[in-house]
């Protein structure tokens, strides 16, 4: 029998070229430390692939993710720069841990949003958004399906660049052929920012997922708090409806036909309201124009972001405005700033919890 002590990768290069400086995130998908090349100082994200659960050698999740980051390559979607790994031994139960290692951004949406400290003008978000729009363009153009938008996983440098991350539900996907149907699963995307489509159970579902995410990432903009907290698919739906009119054939060409649209109890004589309800908070016209368009319920007519970097909110005054002078006055890492304090001048994580529970009241009022 091979000793696992001579295995070789040559490919992989060892995890002391980094040093570890702080664990930046922690949750179902593992750990994420800030590290930093001992040789060229670089700093970087090196995030844990988890092994414990797999009987059948590397994760299929961690391979499709890498296959689509090498193909990847854009200013608008996260940078894997490598693979490391430490080597096996008694000491690690003869496994050997695997890192990917990215690119560091400092800041992630979710977090800037979550900071009451943090203002953004009409330019910045139009900045923001005319990004996330232009990453989805171009993964969408390469036939990848990025299915788990929202908040958390939108990065952005502290020179402004916003950056697509976490592909460990993405996949490529193609047209139909001979007439057959694709068949994904369904059970993709974080509840709070899942497409209509999918919580009735479609399976051929296209680009337009995204695009939904995106339209609730672009309302959070203004909100600071999701706008639609379901607590299961059934009480999301409601949601929906409510924000954007009732799901019939009427409004969605085919809805019938999809498997839970006669199982699911689909609230009647609701009408579209997603310009109303969001006035409180979106003063633009154009802002509300698109923010309409891509919140559309039939996933066949929802924009898409081709079409989408061409509306007028991207090309009237205040025009998109660079992000680099806002950012210069946070200086401290979101994920920092959102970790338990560890040092002086960090805020406590209690704070942010009750800055985040504030906002969602606030918007519950209105909304």
């Amino acid at each position: 029998m091979e000793k696992t002590d001579d295995l070789v990768f040559p490919f992989c290069c060892d995890e002391t070229k980094y040093e570890k400086l702080a664990k930046i995130g922690q949750g179902t998908f593992g750990e994420v430390f800030k590290a930093r090349d001992r040789k060229t100082k670089r700093i970087v994200a090196m995030k844990k692939v988890l092994m414990e659960n797999e009987k059948e050698g590397f994760p299929i999740t961690a391979i499709r993710e890498i296959k689509i980051l090498q193909l990847l390559k854009n200013e608008n979607v996260v940078e894997l720069i490598e693979i490391c790994r430490t080597k096996a031994s008694s000491f690690n139960r003869c496994k050997s841990t695997f890192y990917l290692v990215f690119e560091f951004c400092e800041h992630d949406l979710a977090g800037l949003l979550s900071n009451a400290a943090v203002k953004f003008t009409l330019g910045e978000v139009k900045k923001v958004i005319q990004q996330l729009l232009n990453g989805l363009y171009f993964i969408h153009a390469n036939k990848i399906l990025h299915r788990d938008m929202k908040a958390a996983n939108i990065l952005i440098t502290k020179t402004g660049i916003l950056k697509l991350a976490d592909f460990g539900l993405a996949r490529a996907f193609s047209s139909t052929t001979r007439g057959q149907p694709n068949r994904f699963t369904n059970r993709v995307v974080t509840l709070w920012y899942r497409a209509p489509e999918l919580l009735l159970g479609e399976r051929n579902y296209t680009p337009a997922i995204d695009v939904w995410g995106a339209g609730c990432i672009m309302a959070e903009m203004w909100t600071r708090s999701p706008i639609m907290q379901g607590n299961t698919e059934q009480h999301q739906l409601l949601l929906i409806t409510q924000v954007c009119g009732s799901i019939s054939p009427d409004a969605w060409h085919g809805v019938e036909k999809l498997e839970l649209y006669g199982k699911l109890e689909l609230p009647k004589g609701q009408r579209r309201k997603v310009k109303e309800r969001l006035r409180a908070y979106v003063v633009d016209q154009s802002a509300l124009d698109l923010l309409d368009k891509l919140m559309t319920l039939d996933p066949a007519k929802r924009i898409d972001s081709d079409s989408a970097l061409n509306h007028d909110f991207f090309w009237t005054d205040p025009m998109p405005t660079d992000l680099t002078s806002m950012l210069s006055r946070h200086t401290t890492s979101m994920f920092e700033y959102l970790a338990p304090p560890r040092r002086r001048g960090y805020a406590p994580q209690q704070l942010q919890m009750q800055q985040k529970a504030m906002a969602t009241q606030h918007f519950e009022r209105i909304f």
